[in-house]
């Protein structure tokens, strides 16, 4: 049987960093399950799939607000947050490991040259035409 995407050890670590969701003052439909959007939002970034091919039989929340929170979230800096708790937790249990650790940008390859390409500048004057 495979492991679930959000196991409750890893919920108790998280759910203390979500906002809390207020009731609307007018209404609707009921505030979806933190824990079933974090459900959904961790099948989209494991798997590379589409929000809308989110599958249904996964019991987590829609697609869209799937979305919606994951927006919000990475706006309130949660996964940042639990990326420094798991660190945390780990370097405490002695399972990391720093001398496998890269800190040079020149170890990863720009993707199509990086976000915008600069001319390179001269550095010497221009020679002058050949007149041979």
């Amino acid at each position: 049987m495979p492991r679930p995407l959000v196991s409750d050890e890893f919920w108790n670590v998280v759910q203390p960093l979500l906002p809390a969701q207020r009731p609307k003052p007018k209404g609707g439909r009921p505030v979806a399950d933190a824990r079933a959007c974090l459900l959904g939002i961790l099948f989209v970034l494991k798997t590379g799939c589409a929000w809308n091919d989110l599958p249904a039989e996964l019991g987590a929340a829609s697609p869209a607000t799937c979305w919606r929170r994951f927006r919000d979230w990475s706006e309130a800096g949660i996964w940042q947050a639990v990326w420094e708790l798991s660190l945390a937790k780990l370097n405490k249990q002695g399972r990391i490991d720093l001398s496998h650790a890269v800190v040079d940008s020149a170890s990863f390859r720009a993707v199509f040259g990086g976000p915008t390409r600069d001319r390179t500048r001269r550095t010497a004057p221009r020679t002058a035409a050949s007149t041979t």
